[in-house]
């Protein structure tokens, strides 16, 4: 009886050591294969850094977490695969549903990095080269590219899963209208985001500012939702781009040059020499290497001002570099002070002159006053 109590063990244990030995067979395959690819692709990435194609290195960097997700991800299920067969556990019929949710997830994960591994490339290596580069458009495209992914993604699981497209795509449409009344706000911003990216009044990196609001920054980021403004301060601004299609913007960034634009005024005493330092001053600044000469350039006697002469200055700067503008601009009024100076005028300044109609005339003290004063 012993005997065959024994024998009876020893045949369960030899049954479930084929499976659990299976199970360990496809675990440790797994690890072995995470290993090797994890060598193969760093040896790969070596070979490649040399090469100047934007495509092959993000290939590579989008590949490598997904690859070492994608073989445990099947390495398991197929030793849960085997476990369920031997144990008939009813948990385990969700196996084959995760693997291929599993699978397309990862995927999906390797599409996203790859199209932003692609797009960083790009960026960054015409930046290297000093060409111009258009981030509003490349961040749009890469978004836009992403969320198809991800759009897809998610219907091909649902179909995997048993729902049928056709019918989420129906609730979908019916819905979208519930949503949209909902979620108008949100909806606004999305087209107002769309508006900016197809539009492009500004880009990332410009400098912006709106007369109808207090807006006034650089502009950090474009969402769908919300815009990134870092205002002079430092502080960040968040604007809904729902914002952008009812108000003006102004775009100084993409002015061609800086204005100067000053009235200085000189003596009446010196109205003789306000001819010649009318004409020296516009030839000085014919003259000047920072001054735009395409532009309009007027240095012209203006107007009979209260306390002075006054003569306007209207010119461009080559430059539209706020610092560099600052210093013409200062090079440029000292240069007209000096020949202010060299024709013996000087800079007006407010006075005020009083007319006496008789003239003033100085009284001395009386002659009470003067006995008190010796007394």
């Amino acid at each position: 009886m012993f005997n065959s109590l024994w024998q009876q063990i020893m045949h369960a244990l030899e049954g479930q050591g084929v499976w659990i030995t299976q199970v360990f067979i496809v675990v440790f395959g797994s690890l072995l294969l995470d290993l090797v690819q994890k060598r193969v692709l760093k040896r790969l990435a070596g070979k490649l850094v040399a090469n100047k194609l934007h495509w092959d290195d993000a290939l590579l960097q989008a590949a490598q977490r997904p690859i070492t997700f994608l073989i445990w991800i099947l390495g398991i299920t197929f030793a849960a695969h085997i476990v369920g067969q031997h144990t008939a556990a009813t948990i385990f019929e969700i196996v084959t549903p995760l693997r291929d949710i599993g699978v397309i997830s990862v995927i999906a994960w390797f599409l996203i990095r790859l199209i932003a591994n692609i797009e960083h490339n790009i960026v960054a290596a015409k930046a290297a080269e000093g060409k111009t580069v258009d981030r509003t458009t490349a961040d749009a495209v890469s978004k836009l590219l992403r969320f198809s992914v991800i759009i897809t993604a998610a219907l091909v699981a649902a179909q995997t899963l048993g729902f049928s497209v056709s019918g989420v795509l129906a609730f979908g449409g019916i819905g979208g209208i519930a949503v949209g009344f909902a979620a108008k706000d949100l909806l606004a911003n999305f087209f107002g985001g769309l508006m900016v990216y197809m539009d492009r009044p500004f880009s990332v990196g410009d400098w912006i500012r709106s007369p109808d609001r207090t807006i006034e920054g650089t502009v950090e980021k474009i969402g769908w939702r919300l815009t990134c403004i870092r205002t002079f301060d430092k502080r960040p601004l968040y604007v809904p781009n729902a914002t952008f299609t009812s108000v003006a913007v102004e775009n100084p960034s993409r002015m061609t040059n800086r204005r100067i634009y000053e009235t200085i005024g000189i003596r009446y005493d010196d109205i003789a020499q306000m001819l010649s330092v009318v004409t020296e001053v516009k030839a000085m600044l014919q003259t000047h290497p920072d001054i735009d000469q395409d532009q309009t350039l007027m240095v012209n006697f203006n107007a009979f001002g209260a306390s002075a002469l006054e003569f306007f200055i209207y010119t461009f700067t080559r430059t539209t570099n706020w610092t560099e503008y600052h210093a013409v601009k200062q090079d440029v009024l000292l240069r007209v002070a000096d020949i202010i100076a060299a024709h013996g005028a000087e800079v007006a300044f407010p006075t005020t002159t009083v007319h006496m109609p008789d003239g003033l005339q100085l009284l001395g003290p009386t002659a009470g006053q003067a006995a008190g004063g010796a007394a």
